[in-house]
């Protein structure tokens, strides 16, 4: 390895290392911005779990829920959870196991109007849910694919639209009032930062931080080349 490719590796998770210290430090209703975009959700036990990889290298096992939720959030641990429960036995009941497959619950839920891009709205006001059987390596994105089609994304693999929504648009800043309503608990439409309703661990709230500034960063790095 060249001493030029260590400084710019070491840079890089300095960078990542201040930014998810910042966003971490950041109060919970403090004005600021915040961004629009797809969250990708994984089942742990019965409630959800911010995932720390993408829905293009995560593989659930048969059994598995996995969730989809559009909405405004400052970062991970202010990213609101899909509002239907991952509820595997109920989603996939008829599905029988077959052999060189698995069962993947999803769970896709398309957020609030007051969330949506301008001039559109969510297609659907309340979760949708399906139960491909995909083959046994198959990624979350892949089962996604199965039951949500079109999908768009990014240059940079980002996932940017379900089922045809939003039209355009990929994870864009917006600004964010000074003071957020209080969001309902009880795993309808809880938010992350909800301690004490089964939110992401520390651990796993910063890597979902981590997960969302590099693809941020992507988003602006492909702006500019197209620039």
């Amino acid at each position: 390895m060249s001493s030029g490719s260590g400084r710019v590796r070491t840079g890089l998770a300095a960078a990542v290392g201040a930014a998810i210290v910042a966003a971490a430090a950041v109060p919970a209703h403090a004005a600021g911005s915040g961004y629009r975009y797809w969250s990708f959700w994984e089942n742990q036990g019965t409630d959800w779990a911010y995932a720390t990889q993408g829905p293009a290298t995560a593989r659930p096992a048969d059994g598995d829920t996995v969730g989809f939720r559009f909405a405004v959030s400052r970062d991970a641990s202010d990213a609101t959870r899909p509002s239907a429960v991952p509820d595997f036995t109920r989603i996939c009941a008829g599905v029988e196991p077959k052999a060189g497959t698995k069962r993947v619950a999803v769970v896709i839920d398309f957020g609030r109007p007051e969330d949506a891009p301008a001039g559109e709205r969510p297609p659907a006001p309340a979760p949708r849910t399906a139960c491909p059987q995909v083959r046994e390596d198959a990624t979350a994105a892949e089962a996604l694919a199965a039951v949500a089609k079109p999908l768009r994304y990014d240059a940079n693999v980002l996932l940017c639209g379900i089922s045809g929504y939003p039209k355009q648009g990929c994870g864009e800043q917006v600004a964010l009032p000074e003071e957020q309503p209080t969001r309902a608990t009880g795993g309808t439409g809880t938010t992350a930062s909800d301690s004490d309703s089964g939110g992401p661990s520390v651990g796993l709230v910063v890597g979902g931080a981590a997960v969302l500034l590099l693809g941020t960063a992507g988003v602006v790095q492909a702006r500019r080349r197209r620039g």
